[in-house]
């Protein structure tokens, strides 16, 4: 039951027609319940009776949030607050704030471009977004209010070299590379993480994104929908669409946003008059926030479970992202990396010319304030430090499932999800986790997932669509078929399928496999000891 002190109004999603609205209009897909109206103070409003005595009684603060429940990577700071009431464990309820009622507003988007618009419009005082829409909102603020900007508070999650972003066409397209996409069409969510990226990976590849392709603004769903229909070659998007696409068997990834070394990440923004007026408010949210960091941390499958019920996204995607071994590491903080992914989106934006006001990617340390995240951390017992560090070590651990051997390297490590489980189940190695896939098919029994991890990189992986490389008895996956080549080029190993893994471990004798390096010199030996055994 929720406190008599709260008001709520949650608007669950948005139709594709209001959101393409708002990214050129600020009046439609609301009505007065929902928001208040362009050009009025939202923030505060008090009644007239509190107003002549002075008591805070009839005083009603407006929270107004704005998320994206399918970008996953929002949900530990959107979703999972909203659904879990963590917010309301944390406003403040003395000193001015004695007697005040609360108003919480949630809004869900498609992309980071409407939840600007509505910001500006001052009908949204926190959002969440990806970096290219978080600096477009910091200098949309600066170029088009007085007196009032957007700073950057905290992150949600992130990654150092791009992973999350990238590029899927039709499961059974011919196309296998950027460079094979020149003269098609291809869909983004104009204004989002991925636009930028498709538009650095495309000109990186050679490819001028103004005449060589044709660039089509198209929502996750409505792209989603278009690759089924085959009404596009390929689809740009951000988290978790570029392995919700391929995981649902529609589609398949030619690129990925890891491939450009580039940091992104998911972020939080609010309205300065909203935190100068009520930064123990922002700092409440924010502590919502590290709690709901926390029991992601310590329950990652069961809250991928409440996501999937909460966004309509795939348990096994966002556990694919937010997990131990995850492409997105839940860490508030903004540090160097997180720096780079908003002075990187600035600097690709200028490049393309994106940005028509001057704009140095060096303005994004005026930009960003830690100080709410860290007072946060403060009045939660939490240790800057330590909660960091904690983020950054969030890997598999513990002990590998069939031999009781400790996980040493996440980066050889494997996953099973087994349909009906409420956990992961965890192996030190690949061929550990195939024997006992195996073994579960004898059995009858099947897994909703599987993951394996880049023996370069560390990134989860979805085991059916990853390169192997054996040498003996060690298997290490790779998410590109190169990195795969290059690794058995140099340590003699043999390039191979997971199908062929599930055969070579099956349960019964098989042949002894060996690397190209260790039959060579089987070779070499038989080949002396031959013409001996003769004589």
């Amino acid at each position: 039951m929720k406190p008599n002190n709260f008001t709520y109004t949650w608007l669950k999603s948005l139709s594709v027609a209001c959101v393409l609205a708002l990214s050129t209009t600020l009046v439609a897909c609301s009505s007065p319940s929902e928001t208040a109206a362009p050009g009025e103070n939202a923030t505060e409003t008090a009644s007239a009776e509190a107003g002549s005595t002075g008591s805070n009684s009839g005083k009603t603060i407006r929270i107004s949030i704005g998320t994206q429940d399918q970008v996953i990577n929002t949900a530990v700071g959107g979703a999972t607050v909203r659904e879990l009431g963590l917010l309301e464990k944390y406003l403040p309820t003395t000193g001015k704030y004695e007697g005040v009622k609360y108003e919480i507003e949630w809004s869900s988007y498609t992309s980071g471009p409407p939840i600007t618009n509505k910001m500006l419009a001052d009908q949204i005082d926190i959002g969440l977004m990806g970096d290219f829409p978080a600096v477009i909102n910091l200098i949309k603020f600066q170029e088009e209010l007085e007196g009032v900007e957007s700073t950057f508070i905290g992150t949600l999650a992130y990654s150092p070299n791009g992973a999350g972003n990238a590029v899927v066409v039709p499961k059974d397209s011919d196309v296998e590379s950027l460079a094979d996409l020149k003269g098609s069409a291809v869909s983004v969510p104009f204004g989002s993480a991925a636009h930028g990226m498709v538009l650095k990976a495309l000109k990186d590849a050679g490819i001028d994104p103004e005449k060589d392709v044709k660039l089509i603004s198209q929502s996750p769903e409505v792209g989603g929908t278009s690759l089924r229909t085959g009404q596009i070659d390929a689809h740009a998007d951000f988290v978790p669409f570029g392995e919700l696409f391929p995981f649902r068997g529609f589609a398949k990834k030619i690129f990925d946003g890891a491939q450009t070394n580039v940091p992104t990440l998911h972020g939080i923004v609010v309205r300065s008059d909203f935190s100068e007026e009520h930064p123990e408010i922002v700092e409440a949210y924010l502590q919502a926030v590290l709690e709901a960091n926390q029991m992601f941390r310590e329950k990652p499958e069961e809250i991928s479970a409440q996501i999937e019920e909460w966004s309509g996204i795939e348990k096994e995607v966002v556990y694919m992202f937010l997990g131990p071994s995850g492409l997105q590491p839940i860490n508030p903080s903004i540090g160097e990396v997180q720096l780079s992914a908003l002075k990187n989106s600035i600097a690709t934006l200028i490049s393309l010319g994106k940005i028509e006001s001057p704009v140095d990617p060096e303005d994004v340390t005026a930009w960003v304030d830690e100080g709410f995240l860290k007072n946060a951390m403060e009045k939660s017992g939490l240790d800057y430090d330590e909660v960091i560090a904690e983020g950054e070590s969030y890997v598999i651990t513990g002990k590998d499932a069939l031999t009781d051997e400790e996980i040493t390297d996440p980066k050889m490590a494997a996953q099973l999800w087994i349909q009906e489980e409420p956990t992961v189940t965890n192996f030190a190695s690949i061929p550990n986790m195939v024997k006992q896939l195996n073994t579960l098919q004898e059995e009858g029994k099947a897994a909703d997932v599987i993951f394996v991890h880049d023996r370069n990189k560390g990134w989860k992986l979805f085991a059916e669509n990853s390169h192997y490389v054996t040498n003996g008895d060690e298997v290490s996956a790779f998410l590109l078929a190169d990195d795969a080549k290059a690794f058995a080029a140099e340590s003699g190993g043999q390039v191979t399928s997971f199908k062929d893994l599930l055969q070579t471990y099956a349960s019964g004798p098989q042949p002894v496999q060996m690397s190209r390096l260790t039959r060579d010199r089987l070779l070499l030996a038989l080949e002396r000891v031959l013409p001996m055994l003769a004589g």
